[in-house]
């Protein structure tokens, strides 16, 4: 009330000596600051709500790497032999391609060399604890150190340091060392993302001048012949520790890598291939794992086993005549897991999947559900395919993993201290 009647005395005053055209500009300016202040109040509330840019890199990690720039070279691969290796990673899972890479520091933790993990991401928060309870359930790396990434703080002394996986490659990259530097590659990541910014992030990590190990011939073919990038491969196999042929009986059900998560695993195709099966062979119970599918609408009856830890999968398996498994990159390992345990692994047909595995027990057809299911129709009707089954899971070496395991260090140690 008192501010109300000072500003009808100021507002006469001004009237009585300056007259009404002075007031009226007065009174404009004064609306003009207020709408003013109040653009400015919503503006900073919009920029607050903007969406930004988020990715598994950090962005100042993505503009550093000038690699198209060849004075921006920063590492001289100088020869040491202190035998310490580092490695950039997301953070692990209980499971996947962290499983596959860990395969391999277990190894070279046993020939005497110092593995230094560093995890990195712009996005998922993982405890130290976390990550080694993770990685502990599967591979025994108790000598392993543990820390955060972290660019301005130097890494420890080492002959090398691994990038694995298109988003620490950029980590790698800007990384000032004489380390030589590596790219640990499981599959071609780009195909993980729409035609865009991700994918060509993606792409743009096999022109980083990197020494390429990778998963299987189709990745060290595909790197050298469209990026000119060196690299060689290592061969898959099956822990026969973990998957073994325990039912020499006929078996009544099938399995189904589900990963609708993954667009690589073309869960809807598969489920649709299932379908087709489900209504000819409806005595046969339908197995769905690898992520729980409960939200989705499934047109059959079916077992919905979710996410699995590695020791549970073999006693599903072995209630297995067929799996299937579509892989639309790199070849999965399941093939020769489920093979092993005495399933005969229906899978796509492509040079992504020929070039990993010949093996003669894999069933390739063409990726359409009338295909995929025709192909399992045709297996679980075979008359000898109890003993067909058992000459299948004879047909995995047993030492295909240690024959990769000795290359993965051979060709380390050639590249570092030859």
């Amino acid at each position: 009330m008192i501010k109300t009647i000072e500003y009808i005395k100021k507002t006469t005053r001004i009237l009585s000596e300056n007259g009404f055209n002075f007031l009226f500009v007065k009174i404009l300016q004064k609306i003009t600051n207020i709408l003013i202040d109040r653009d400015i109040k919503n503006n900073h509330k919009l920029n607050s709500h903007k969406k930004k840019f988020h990715s598994i890199v950090y962005r100042e990690d993505i503009m550093l790497a000038d690699w198209e720039n060849q004075s921006n070279k920063n590492y001289s691969n100088t020869k040491k032999s202190t035998k310490v290796i580092n490695w950039i990673i997301s953070p692990p899972s209980q499971g996947g391609g962290h499983q596959n890479m860990f395969r391999f520091i277990e190894y070279l933790d046993k020939k005497g060399y110092e593995n230094n993990i560093y995890i990195y991401s712009a996005l998922d928060k993982m405890t130290i604890n976390q990550a080694k309870y993770n990685v502990l359930k599967y591979a025994n790396l108790e000598k392993a150190n543990f820390h955060y990434y972290k660019r301005n703080e130097e890494m420890k002394d080492s002959d090398a340091i691994f990038a694995t996986g298109w988003e620490t490659c950029y980590p790698v990259y800007n990384e000032k060392t004489n380390a030589k530097k590596f790219y640990f590659i499981q599959d071609y990541e780009p195909f993980f993302y729409p035609v865009g910014t991700e994918y060509i992030l993606a792409e743009n990590t096999y022109k980083f001048g990197f020494y390429g190990i990778t998963a299987g011939k189709w990745l060290s073919n595909k790197l050298r012949s469209e990026y000119g990038m060196k690299c060689q491969s290592y061969n898959f196999g099956a822990d026969q520790n973990i998957y073994k042929n325990l039912n020499k009986n006929p078996r009544k059900e099938v399995f189904f890598y589900a990963r609708p998560s993954t667009e690589r695993r073309a869960f809807d195709l598969g489920i649709m291939a299932l379908e087709i099966f489900n209504k000819k062979h409806p005595e046969y119970t339908i197995n769905l794992a690898g992520w729980d599918v409960s939200t989705y609408e499934i047109p059959f009856p079916y077992i919905n086993h979710k996410t699995l830890n590695l020791e549970e999968l073999n006693s599903i398996y072995n209630k297995c005549a067929v799996g299937l498994v579509i892989s639309l990159t790199n070849m999965s390992l399941l093939p020769l897991e489920l093979i092993s345990s005495g399933v005969i692994p229906i899978v796509n047909r492509g040079e992504n999947n020929y070039a990993v595995s010949s093996n003669k027990y894999i069933y390739y057809t063409e990726p359409s559900p009338a295909s995929l299911s025709r192909a399992m129709s045709e297996i679980v009707t075979k008359k000898d395919l109890v003993d067909y089954s058992i000459d299948a899971s004879n047909s995995i070496g047993k030492d295909i993993w240690i024959k990769s395991q000795k290359k993965f260090l051979s060709i380390i140690e050639k590249e570092l201290y030859a």
